[in-house]
């Protein structure tokens, strides 16, 4: 089954072609019968929308293990069938199973194809779905092609990933409208972000004029239409569709992140010990406060806050695998336009407050790893950016755990006020005759 025709025969010109429309019709005066088409009626587009999505989850539970097909049959009967689905742990688990078998990936790979139609959809939501495979299927097609590239000089057919990935980069480009993505620097010279100087410069000064002119960063250059993912553009491709990921990082959930923090942490290599040299003499950050939390009194509130400190640090064996213990993906090249886009996504993963901490804890040892690639790779730009992100995650970890020692001693010298005091036995002196 070819892609491209699919993509012509589910497109949403050839659906909406299908719609019934109320047309005018001449009467014998000559004058028109005006009438509104279905598709202004906004619970028309309502039930539309639902139809569509829950069409989308029967046709996944064709194809995944039939155990699941009760709980995505659920999915599809709830009020918000395809956000339902974003949020089921249970059926991602499922498509992660699928997309992991080693015959995955295929032309002929029916959650490929399931994958392209769906977001070939108008459906917003429907798209939300999609994009929260992204990374299982970028870490899945790169850690198979580069580990395979290496064993065997034939390959095996990837076409299914490959569609799924060019469609997003399709739209990734049509959205940018041949224009880059830049930034805007300031100028560092300046004693502010905001100063503006009162004495506007000479334009014929050399040097005022190449002051005043505003620097501006180039984050991506323009991307070029692509029919095929050729090995020289495989980096760029896949960045692209992690870019359009993060655009898309806050509606994403938990366990997407998660995976996506594993296999940035398989990419970067095999554990190295460099990777700890910007945390404390064990291993692990100097956080100030910690051992006046230990010579507290000792009590069940204390306890309880030391324990969840605890769970703030980096485990030194690192998060570099999946819960079955099996490490997710393997050590790839890592260019600068994959890199890039990685690092916002892991930047999101250590900073965003609304993260879990295992989201948290992952994301941290995968940066720390990429430290470690990046600093035994000479590469200034990724050594510069992973080192930003290990500081700041040390920072947001240090007040964090400041807090919770805080909110200890609070928690403990309430309790000592509030404990009633004993009333004291009158003393008895004794006096001999």
């Amino acid at each position: 089954m070819d892609f491209h025709q699919n993509h012509v025969a589910n497109s949403p010109s050839s659906s909406s072609s299908s719609t019934s429309s109320m047309t005018t019709t001449p009467n014998p005066n000559g004058t028109g019968a005006v009438a509104a088409s279905t598709t202004d009626d906004p619970m028309h587009s309502w039930w539309e929308s639902i139809s569509k999505a829950r069409s989308r989850i029967h046709s996944l539970s064709s194809i995944l293990d039939p155990s699941v097909s009760p709980s995505l049959s659920s999915l599809a009967d709830s009020d918000r069938p395809a956000l339902s689905l974003l949020s089921s742990p249970d059926a991602y688990a499922a498509v992660c199973s699928s997309l992991s078998s080693p015959l995955s990936g295929s032309g002929s790979d029916p959650l490929c194809h399931w994958l392209y139609d769906t977001f070939l959809s108008s459906d917003p939501h429907l798209r939300l779905v999609v994009h929260s495979f992204i990374p299982l299927l970028s870490g899945t097609y790169l850690s198979r092609i580069h580990s395979l590239s290496s064993d065997s000089p034939s390959l095996p057919s990837l076409a299914g990933f490959e569609a799924v990935l060019l469609a997003l980069y399709s739209a990734e480009t049509k959205a940018r409208a041949g224009k880059p993505l830049v930034v805007s620097v300031p100028d560092l010279s300046q004693p502010s972000l905001y100063h503006a100087p009162l004495n506007k410069p000479n334009s014929q000064s050399p040097t005022h004029a190449t002051q005043s002119r505003p620097s501006v960063g180039v984050l991506s250059p323009p991307l070029e239409p692509q029919i095929a993912v050729k090995s020289t553009k495989r980096a760029c491709i896949v960045g692209v569709a992690l870019d359009s990921y993060y655009k898309q990082i806050s509606q994403m959930p938990a366990w997407s992140k998660h995976d996506f923090c594993l296999f940035a942490a398989s990419w970067a290599g095999q554990d190295c010990s460099c990777q700890h040299q910007l945390d404390g003499d064990d291993g692990q950050p100097e956080i100030a406060g910690f051992s006046e939390i230990r010579s507290l009194e000792n009590g069940k509130q204390i306890d309880d806050a030391v324990e969840e400190m605890a769970h703030l640090r980096i485990q030194q064996n690192g998060c570099g695998s999946s819960a079955n213990g099996v490490s997710k993906g393997s050590r790839i090249p890592l260019p600068w336009e994959l890199l890039q886009p990685a690092l916002r996504i892991l930047g999101h993963c250590l900073l965003a407050p609304l993260n879990s901490q295992d989201v948290k804890e992952a994301a941290g040892v995968a940066v720390r790893r990429l430290y470690a690639r990046a600093s035994h790779d000479l590469v200034p730009q990724a050594i510069l950016a992973t080192r930003s992100l290990i500081q700041l995650h040390k920072r947001a970890r240090s007040a964090a755990m400041a807090a919770a020692a805080a909110a200890a001693a609070t928690a403990n010298s309430s309790s000592n006020s509030n404990t009633p005091s004993k009333a004291k036995k009158p003393e008895i002196l004794l006096v001999s005759k």
